[in-house]
């Protein structure tokens, strides 16, 4: 069955840098697009971030020179490089993969940027 597994999130200050992965299973990885989301507090679930099998990667407009996806289909993992993180990119980032128009996702993994 497909399994989506994050790790990495943590606490940094502002201005800190974090690693997100996802270890994927369960699925052709290496021909399909992988995403990563995030969901803070009272607000609705955001794409971050995509990287398809070929092609260009998008980031959603807040992240855009500070985030990093990118993906190793040897290994099936998937990775957000957060780099420069501000207080409102606090939030539970999730991997995701649609597939036959269904939606997976991992179980979250908690980011907190505070002094």
């Amino acid at each position: 069955q497909v399994q989506l597994v994050e790790s990495g999130g943590g606490l940094v200050q502002p201005g800190g840098s974090l690693r997100l992965s996802c270890a994927a299973s369960g699925f052709l990885f290496s021909i399909v697009t992988m995403n990563w989301y995030r969901q803070a507090p009272g607000k609705e679930r955001e794409l971050v971030a995509t990287i398809p099998s070929v092609g260009g990667i998008n980031y959603e407009d807040s992240v855009k020179g500070r985030f990093t996806i990118s993906r190793d289909n040897v290994k099936k993992m998937v990775y957000l490089q957060m780099n420069s993180l501000k207080r409102e990119d606090t939030a539970v980032y999730y991997c995701n993969v649609r597939l036959s128009r269904n939606d997976y996702w991992g179980q979250g993994t908690q980011v907190t940027v505070s002094s």
